[in-house]
């Protein structure tokens, strides 16, 4: 069906989410399950001397309760696990809300009383948990899987020294968590040697290839299925220890385990956005052109590991320039290790858009205009001078400024109100890398006439299950409802992790693939068939569309998918592949605030954006991602902060009481527009990875609009009360 994609088609997992039918990882019933509960340290930093389980498994319905002494030793996993350690397998404790004990009961309320009556008794030492005492600490690490920590060109030192223009200031942000509806989940089957997990994950393969190294299988000895999942945000990309304790619980009480973390559980058990201090030095000329950057990062990172997730790559390639200099710190603190969350690249941006404002007041140059003058169609990094493919970033800058009405904004910061409420416009550049992980794609037509894909990526919310049958049906040229898209289960085609935006670069080619492969082969039977009415036609002559085939210049001769298939006697199966290479999407984000300055009360009340993302697959899910990104970034700017007890590292607000993300009362409508073109050589449907750009800039944004509404600029998030009062 010609136009199917770009088309702002309905989920076609809809109905299956609201009707209860979708099945996500903890609605799996296994017969005789147990419930798992996690005894978590109650110290950041020690030993284990003795740990007392007699009451627990005295405690009605209890089964097991397993320590480091009864647990198998597992291998280390590397990437995606992220823990530098296993725990359970030692005394030792690195962070507090560490696994000591697991225990097995009948029920999860069993589990649960029974871990309070667990007495675990420590040799603790004195943590760190703050990085203010340390920064003098402060080192460079080993480079985080393929990223330098450092990465300069030019003389960014003596460019700034000698710059007309100087802007040196210190950004920073808290410790963040990510918070999804659906808590991380496991249960472990074994079955003849070979373990099953219902997984919450973002990568089922990813997961498959952690946990059959730890356990030293082969990979096929692991299956990991997930259909759906309930939030991720980066939080479930990786794999954790939770899943691997379970499936050795699994293994040692010889019956399945399921396993629910605790709301509280998880501020210490999947990852969190680092705290980040960012000390950025701009230099430039008084015509606005930028000629320096110095760009130096803190990050907290653990006292054994030294991975940093939240790199700078806007600062080394958005803008032209010259001459930068990045260096990304580590700060070792007794707290569990940072990941992957939602943008991670926000962290470092949001510093360079609030610089470019602050540059842009200091020069009386608009701050879209300063943009514009600084624009690079070149990746600043590449060392042949590689232009970007098909980069639409100023068309995003004029279509989101008209539409916002910029134009009408009186520069002068304090002026524009309305009643007793203060309004101010901030705008922003958003950018953000998209990955591409080698995938295939499988698709039978059976003798129904129907297409089912199937891939082991997954749809973590996205409308990952949407957007590629759209690909599938118009590439066959057949109903939307005839095609089925089965995705989550590693007994699929290996498929994209579905982190780093790059699921739609990574499988939409395939899935692509796979409908001009299967669509060829059956037009091959057609044209061979002499039961056919396409039979003798040649196959370039032969189109497709709503199922059927026709000859392209006699529309009388035609088949369908069904008969062919049926009268070949077997389904047509084919896989699909297709290379990609890695990227960037870009845009721009415009938003007004209100404050009313008495109460120190901050609106959001309206944002306008403008994304080039390539091809635009499905323009209802692409919008969806926009005003995901929009509310994140809200939530970063004006809400979350992860609090930790500096004496005892203990994070002191791990609940959504306390811990505050916006909801629907705090985001406003957004206008979200898109920049629709292909990549200009039309490979890979001219589709980008998009997901994390539209919250990289709404930070920045709110704080330049903020300093355009009373004159004060910002420069620590949250942009709490205090710091408007």
């Amino acid at each position: 069906m010609s136009g199917l994609v770009g088309q702002g088609v309905a989920r076609v997992d809809g109905r299956a989410k609201v009707t209860g039918a979708a099945r996500y990882a903890a609605d799996n019933e296994v017969a005789g399950v147990l419930h798992g509960f996690l005894v978590m340290s109650t110290i950041a930093r020690g030993e284990v001397v003795e740990i007392d389980t007699r009451a627990a498994l005295a405690h009605p319905g209890v089964v097991a309760v397993y320590t480091h002494a009864d647990m198998p030793r597992l291998r280390l996993p590397s990437f995606p696990y992220n823990r530098p350690f296993v725990p359970m397998q030692d005394t030792r404790v690195h962070h507090h809300g560490q696994p000591v004990a697991y225990v097995l009961a009948q029920t999860l309320e069993q589990a649960q009383e029974a871990a309070n009556l667990v007495k675990v008794r420590y040799r603790a030492e004195d943590p760190v948990a703050r990085m203010a005492d340390v920064l003098g600490e402060a080192f460079l690490p080993e480079k985080f899987r393929n990223r330098p920590n450092e990465a300069a060109r030019g003389d960014a030192a003596a460019a700034l020294e000698q710059a007309e223009v100087r802007i040196d200031q210190t950004y920073s942000s808290p410790m963040q968590h990510h918070n999804p509806i659906e808590p991380h989940t496991t249960t472990a089957v074994w079955e003849d040697g070979t373990l099953i997990l219902y997984e919450s994950t973002q990568g089922v393969v990813f997961a498959r290839n952690a946990v059959a190294f730890a356990f030293g299988k082969g990979q096929g000895s692991v299956r990991v299925i997930s259909p759906y999942l309930g939030g991720g945000f980066g939080a479930k990309g990786p794999t954790y220890p939770h899943t691997l304790l379970t499936a050795a619980a699994a293994q040692l009480a010889g019956r399945p385990v399921k396993l629910v973390l605790s709301r509280a559980q998880m501020y210490t058990s999947n990852g969190h956005r680092a705290e980040y201090r960012h000390h950025l030095r701009l230099g430039a000329t008084r015509q606005g052109t930028l000629t320096a950057i110095v760009d130096t990062s803190t990050a907290q990172v653990t006292r054994i590991d030294e991975n940093i997730y939240n790199g700078s790559d806007s600062t080394l390639r958005l803008y032209a320039c010259p001459n930068v200099h990045v260096r990304q710190l580590g700060v070792r603190l007794d707290l569990p290790t940072s990941s992957y969350m939602r943008s991670p690249e926000t962290t470092a941006h949001f510093g360079l858009e609030t610089a470019m404002d602050e540059l842009s007041h200091e020069l009386g140059i608009d701050p879209v205009e300063l943009r514009i003058r600084n624009h690079t169609e070149i990746d600043q990094q590449s060392e042949t001078g590689q232009a970007y493919a098909g980069k639409q970033l100023l068309e995003c800058y004029r279509t989101a400024a008209e539409a916002f009405g910029w134009a009408r904004r009186n520069p002068r910061p304090g002026t524009t109100r309305d009643g007793d409420e203060y309004v101010g416009w901030g705008m922003a550049t958003e950018t953000h890398t998209y990955g591409y992980i080698p995938s295939q794609a499988h698709l039978a037509i059976g003798p129904d006439g129907r297409a089912t894909l199937r891939a082991a990526t997954q749809e973590i919310g996205t409308g990952t299950y949407t957007v590629l049958t759209q690909v599938v049906a118009e590439g066959l040229g057949m109903p939307l409802g005839q095609v089925t898209t089965l995705l989550g289960d590693t007994t699929y085609p290996d498929a994209s992790l579905s982190a780093g935006s790059s699921t739609m670069p990574s499988v939409a080619g395939p899935a692509a693939d796979a409908a001009r492969r299967a669509r060829d082969a059956v037009i091959a039977l057609a044209v061979a068939d002499p039961r056919s009415p396409l039979h003798g036609v040649p196959a370039e002559e032969v189109v497709t569309g709503n199922g059927h085939l026709f000859a392209r210049n006699d529309r009388d001769r035609r088949d369908t998918y069904r008969d062919v298939v049926t009268r070949h006697g077997s389904s047509v199966e084919v896989t699909g592949r297709q290379d990609n290479t890695a990227g960037h999407s870009f845009g721009a984000v415009f938003l007004e605030v209100r404050i009313q300055p008495r109460l120190g009360r901050l609106r959001v009340t309206r944002v306008v954006t403008a994304h080039d993302l390539g091809r635009v697959l499905n323009r209802r899910t692409a919008r969806g991602q926009v005003i995901g990104g929009v509310t994140w970034g809200i939530g970063f700017a004006l809400m979350e902060h992860t609090m930790v007890d500096p004496n005892t590292a203990r994070v002191v607000n791990p609940n959504l009481s306390t811990y505050l993300v916006p909801v629907c009362a705090d985001t406003p409508s957004v206008e979200a527009l898109f920049v629709d073109r292909s990549e200009p050589d039309g490979r890979l449907l001219g589709v980008r990875g998009f997901g994390e750009t539209p919250g990289t800039g709404v930070p920045a944004a709110i704080g330049n609009a903020i300093y355009h509404a009373i004159g004060r600029r910002l420069r620590d998030v949250p942009f709490t009360q205090d710091k408007l009062l």
